[in-house]
């Protein structure tokens, strides 16, 4: 195999070779492990958020059926094989959209990434809690040049879950202690036969499908246990590249980005810029006759004013806006049930224009910049200035505001108790074992109050 491999290729594969073998728990600076803890918290946070949701009771349900085996899968009581444990696993964090993302790929590793985690972690039988990190560690920075790679190089742009199952795959081969070849074939099985679903089309028509992160976790983990049998793959072609140049000098595990509010990341700086108005000038909602967002194209292809689903609500503009001059926030519970039919949110929903902005174009994807222009009923115009979003890598949230955001997502589900051993566990995970944390995951989830109506 290694000989039909283009040097270019030849020479990046042994570069990732070299750094998954070279990879330490030990080895990291203390700023890294304490972003692995923190990322690992705010997935299984947002994970127990859509553990409530129809679409992760689908799905949970479809994988224990046709997936069947005895891994546990996480949010849950049931059990499935270790490919029925990444789909379930990555398709529930993705159902509430507030977890972590990287801004160069308009995308988010860490969902489908912990999902083929612990799936593998179970497959291998992987119980060592900095094992378990450093392989964590190892697919955030082989996933961010695989979607750099990717998105420089085709046209489409492709969900989270094309370039996710690579990572996954590769991160597999490295769980299972496969040789260098092997983990070759995983990432071109992965790369093949990975979903490249075109993200615009769940923006227009915003559904369950969400960013393929369970499908490319799945991919990924199934990959990876083919390669492990002998099963082989042409090599991956995002497996090189300018991208991989800087590999264990950048670390693009502190380049992800945390989200505030559980809403597509692209309707979130308009959220801000709507907050900084209402508090700014002490608005209540009634005041406000019309509203007028200004941003990038993508932010306003988020169209949606009426939901009729929390997909609905979570790829809308108008909607989590209209949200945050009423409620003054957004929570999951704004997001499903009786909130999709709040009279004054769909008025304002409905009474909200998105306006393209050159200036906001130019600085996507890197940067997503909005501002908000109000009418109010009195013939008073307001104007925000540009806003960014919250918590973005180059400003991020303490480790108490995630801990927030974790206990507001987790306590109404675990209880503060469970919550509280939960999160000791998580930010202990290196000094411990997975067993303790898988017990905790893997239970029957409260009925739901942030289901999809």
């Amino acid at each position: 195999m290694r000989e039909t491999i283009l040097p270019a290729m030849l020479s990046n594969m042994i570069k990732l070779h070299d750094f998954s073998e070279s990879l330490s728990w030990d080895g990291l600076d203390e700023a890294t492990q304490r972003q692995a803890h923190l990322c690992l918290m705010d997935l299984i946070g947002v994970g127990f958020g859509g553990a409530q949701t129809e679409l992760a009771r689908i799905i949970t349900t479809h994988a224990a059926r046709q997936f069947g085996g005895s891994h546990s899968v996480p949010f849950s009581d049931q059990t499935a094989s270790a490919a029925g444990v990444a789909l379930a696993t990555g398709m529930t964090i993705d159902a509430l959209d507030g977890h972590d993302g990287f801004n160069p790929s308009k995308g988010h590793i860490g969902c489908g990434v912990v999902a083929g985690l612990f799936a593998l972690a179970q497959e291998a039988r992987i119980d060592d809690g900095k094992v378990l990190l450093e392989a964590l560690v190892f697919a955030y920075e082989i996933g961010a040049r695989l979607a750099i790679t990717l998105h420089e190089t085709v046209p489409d742009y492709h969900t989270s879950g094309a370039w996710v199952a690579v990572a996954v795959a590769a991160m597999g081969a490295r769980m299972l202690g496969l040789p260098p070849a092997q983990m070759e074939h995983a990432m071109g099985i992965a790369e093949y036969h990975g979903p490249r679903s075109q993200m615009m089309r769940c923006i227009d028509h915003p559904t369950m499908v969400k960013d393929g992160s369970g499908w490319g976790a799945m991919a990924g983990v199934s990959a990876a246990l083919l390669a492990r049998d002998g099963f082989t793959g042409a090599p991956a072609l995002t497996a090189h590249g300018p991208a991989w140049e800087d590999l264990g000098a950048r670390w693009y595990i502190h380049e992800q980005y945390f989200k505030p509010y559980p809403v597509c990341r692209w309707a979130q700086p308009p959220v801000e810029a709507a907050l900084a108005l209402r508090r700014q000038h002490g608005l209540v909602s009634t005041q406000i006759k019309a509203i007028e967002i200004a941003s990038f194209h993508e932010c306003t292809r988020l169209a949606t004013s009426l939901p009729a689903s929390t997909e609905d609500a979570q790829y809308s503009t108008s909607f989590p806006c209209a949200v945050a001059f009423v409620r003054d926030g957004i929570a999951p519970s704004d997001l499903t049930g009786d909130a999709l039919k709040d009279p004054e949110i769909l008025r304002l929903s409905q009474a909200t224009k998105m306006v393209e902005a050159e200036e906001a174009n130019a600085a996507f994807p890197l940067t997503r910049l909005a501002q908000v222009h109000l009418t109010l009923q009195d013939g008073t115009r307001l104007s925000s200035d540009w806003h960014q979003p919250r918590w973005d890598h180059d400003a991020p949230p303490t480790p108490l505001e995630l801990r927030e955001k974790f206990d507001a997502l987790v306590r109404p589900v675990l209880g503060i108790q469970d919550t509280d051993q939960l999160a000791n566990e998580i930010m202990s995970l290196a000094n411990g074992t997975f067993a303790p944390l898988l017990g905790l995951l893997a239970q029957p989830i409260r009925p739901a109050t942030t289901a999809s109506s």
